[in-house]
């Protein structure tokens, strides 16, 4: 059977953690035509601010803007609306901000915007947990941020792939779910906690991979970028 590597293209996410518009840029140019959608995170966004979302939309790029908003419910509802001017596609939310915060952003999202609930950051281990006041397993959070997220609205939820299959139990099978900390098999964990390979993730159920250091350290980002998209195509092949 051949495989889906369109479809399997649409489902990788390129981390866009540089530190300015002109690495961005060599990167973008690197990577065109080879992922679906690129994360413009807190790094690139503080330092530019929209123009790196524009600088990936006039490469024909959709964006999944990760600002995991995180304050009084008004604020984040504001927050939306203005990214909803930036004719981006996915944007992050944090589930630690209350029910009300998600219930808000939710409804400025609407079907605008795929508005993402992250639920417990990757490099997060079950020992970081107590000195922030969470208590219990990482999973059991996961797992009920991700459920109240769903209840609120939100149309999908970021996790580790070591919950996506607690997170597709909470949310249904019609929330989608993004998993940061995937490493292809033999690559270095960095500062990533609960990692998985791209295969490990797609068997799971996980909707879309983010994926940055693998691809943006690789000599040839583009080849980097196939090669997992390859992984993630026979993934979907064997489900």
């Amino acid at each position: 059977m051949t495989l889906n590597l369109d479809e399997a293209r649409k489902r990788l996410i390129l981390a866009l953690d540089v530190p300015g518009l002109d690495d961005a840029r060599v990167l973008l140019d690197k990577i065109q035509g080879k992922v679906g959608l690129v994360k413009v995170g807190l790094e690139l966004f503080t330092a530019c601010g929209p123009a790196a979302v524009a600088a990936v939309r006039e490469r024909g790029i959709d964006v999944f803007l990760d600002l995991k908003l995180h304050d009084i419910p008004a604020t984040v509802a504001g927050a939306v609306r203005s990214a909803l001017a930036l004719d981006v596609a996915m944007l992050t939310v944090h589930t630690g901000g209350s029910t009300a915060m998600l219930e808000q952003a939710a409804a400025v999202a609407a079907d605008k915007i795929k508005l993402l609930g992250v639920t417990l950051l990757t490099s997060m281990g079950e020992d970081d947990l107590a000195p922030v006041c969470l208590f219990g397993k990482p999973s059991e959070i996961v797992a009920a941020r991700a459920a109240l997220a769903a209840k609120c609205g939100l149309g999908g939820i970021v996790c580790s792939p070591k919950e996506v299959r607690l997170v597709r139990d909470a949310v249904g099978p019609n929330v989608s779910i993004i998993t940061p900390g995937i490493r292809p098999a033999g690559a270095a964990m960095g500062d990533q906690k609960r990692a998985a390979t791209p295969a490990s993730a797609i068997g799971d159920g996980s909707d879309y991979l983010v994926v940055g250091r693998p691809i943006r350290g690789a000599e040839n980002p583009a080849a980097a970028a196939d090669a997992i998209v390859e992984e993630i195509a026979v993934a979907l092949q064997n489900k």
